[in-house]
C-alpha cells in the first residue's frame, strides 16, 4: 500500500472513532452534510462507504437529506460516481477555478478544463443533476474578456449552481511570496470590480439568481448546508481542523495531522457571548441577499435591533449600503462592493 493510501486508512480511522465519541448524537437529525474543505473525492471508495455508514449509525437522517461532496476535477470516475449514488449523495460541487489551462496551472491547480468536462459528463451519467461549480475571478494573469469567457463556458453547460470568489492570496503560501516579491501579474481594482459585475450580470441572465453575495443557484438549488452556517443554525464537524457550532459553544478540532492520527485531537472549546452570537447573526445574515429579520433577531436575543445596531444601522442606510423593507434589513448592491466594511461595523459595535 503506498504511504498517501496508508495515511488515508488511519485517517479515516481516526474520523470515525471520532464520529462514534459525539455526545448524544440521538438528539439530532441530520439535514445536511458535506464532505468538504480539501478533497474528498480522492478516497477509494471503501473509506467513504465506511464514513457514510458510521454516520448513518449515529446519526438519524431526515429524509431528503442533502449530501454533498467537493470533487476536485479527474478524481472522479463512474465507479466512484454510482458509489456515491447508492451511499445516498445527491450534489456535487466542483472546484474549477477556471476554464484557462494556463490560469490554472500558475495558481496550482492539478487539473485541467477538458478534465472537468469529462468529471461532469460522467457525473450526469451517472444521474447527478444537483451540480455547484467553483470559481475564482482576479487570478494572476487574468483580465476581464477571460473571465467573461470562463462564465460563458460554464453558463452554456447548464449547471444549477455557481460559487464566484474572488482570489484571497493567504500568508505562507507561494502565491503570497511571489506576490511579496512583485511577481504576480494581478488584474487592477477597477478590472477586478468589473469581473464582479460581469459575473451577476451573465449568471442573472443565464437564469442564476444570487442568493448570497458570492452564490448563486436556479430556483430550488440553493446549498441548503451553506444556508445552515449563514442562518447560523448548529453543525457537526468532524476531521482535521473540523469546526462545530452547538448550543452557543464553538468547537473546532486540531489542525496538525500528526496528533489527529495519534488520537490527541485537543478539542478548542469556546462559549459564545451574547455579543459574538449577535454580531454573527448580522454580518453572516448579511450575506444573504434576502438579508436579516429584525424579527427573528428580537426573538432570538430578546432585546431590540435597534438598541444595539442602532446608530450602524443609520449610518448604512443614510449612505445607501443597507435598506430598510418592512422586518428586513439587507445590503443594497453599493453596501455588497463594500460589505466586509459594513461587517466591520458590526463586529466592533
Amino acid at each position: 500500500m503506498a504511504a498517501d493510501e496508508t495515511v488515508r486508512v488511519k485517517y479515516v480511522g481516526v474520523l470515525c472513532n471520532e464520529i462514534k465519541k459525539f455526545p448524544n448524537a440521538d438528539m439530532y437529525r441530520v439535514c445536511s452534510l458535506f464532505f468538504g474543505g480539501g478533497t474528498p473525492s480522492i478516497l477509494d471508495v471503501n473509506l467513504f462507504v465506511l464514513i457514510m455508514d458510521t454516520l448513518r449509525n449515529c446519526f438519524e437522517f431526515d429524509e431528503g437529506c442533502e449530501i454533498t461532496v467537493e470533487c476536485n476535477p479527474g478524481t472522479v470516475d463512474a465507479e466512484k460516481l454510482e458509489c456515491y449514488g447508492k451511499c445516498g449523495v445527491n450534489r456535487l460541487s466542483f472546484g474549477l477555478q477556471s476554464s484557462d489551462n494556463d490560469e490554472l496551472k500558475f495558481i496550482g491547480r492539478i487539473h485541467t478544463y477538458e478534465e472537468f468536462e469529462e468529471s461532469l459528463r460522467l457525473a450526469r451519467a451517472a444521474g447527478f443533476t444537483n451540480i455547484n461549480v467553483d470559481l475564482m475571478s482576479a487570478l494572476p494573469g487574468q483580465n476581464v474578456s477571460s473571465w467573461k469567457t470562463t462564465l460563458e463556458k460554464i453558463i452554456n453547460l447548464k449547471v444549477p449552481h455557481i460559487s464566484a470568489y474572488s482570489l484571497i492570496i493567504e500568508e505562507n503560501t507561494p502565491l503570497y511570496s511571489m506576490y511579496e516579491a512583485g511577481m504576480l501579474n494581478l488584474p487592477s481594482e477597477d478590472d477586478e470590480r468589473e469581473m464582479y459585475y460581469q459575473t451577476g450580470l451573465l449568471l442573472k441572465k443565464a437564469g442564476l439568481s444570487r442568493y448570497e453575495i458570492s452564490n448563486y443557484a436556479v430556483s430550488g438549488y440553493e446549498c441548503r448546508h451553506n444556508i445552515t452556517y449563514w442562518r447560523r443554525g448548529e453543525y457537526a464537524g468532524f476531521g482535521l481542523g473540523a469546526a462545530s457550532l452547538l448550543d452557543g459553544v464553538r468547537i473546532s478540532n486540531t489542525s496538525s495531522m500528526k496528533d489527529y492520527l495519534q488520537y490527541n485531537n485537543e478539542k478548542n472549546y469556546e462559549r459564545l457571548t451574547v455579543n459574538d452570537c449577535m454580531a454573527e447573526f448580522m454580518f453572516l445574515g448579511l450575506r444573504m441577499i434576502h438579508g436579516i429579520s429584525i424579527t427573528d433577531f428580537e426573538e432570538k436575543f430578546h432585546t431590540g435591533i435597534r438598541t444595539i445596531y442602532g446608530k450602524v444601522i443609520d449610518k448604512y442606510v443614510s449612505s445607501g449600503h443597507l435598506e430598510k423593507e418592512g422586518d428586513i434589513i439587507r445590503l443594497t448592491e453599493k453596501g455588497i462592493d463594500v460589505s466586509n466594511t459594513v461587517f466591520s461595523d458590526f463586529i466592533l459595535t
